[in-house]
């Protein structure tokens, strides 16, 4: 059986996480968004995403060979 979570889902449960038990100020939370909004209109865009795709690719073993 297989398991599919949409990335920003994760990422969102993770963020939760994070403001919830390591006492981050949701401003501080909304000010990473920011600044990924910023990134992604930079040329590290297309790296981050190749990086994020191939960790969750990792991490649900369906890397392609």
């Amino acid at each position: 059986m297989s398991l599919t979570l949409p990335f920003v889902l994760v990422l969102g449960i993770t963020v939760w996480a994070v403001v919830r038990y390591l006492n981050i100020r949701l401003w501080g939370a909304v000010l990473i968004g920011l600044f990924g909004f910023y990134l992604a209109n930079t040329f590290l865009a297309p790296v981050i995403d190749g990086t994020a795709r191939s960790g969750v690719d990792v991490i649900n073993n369906t890397q392609q060979k």
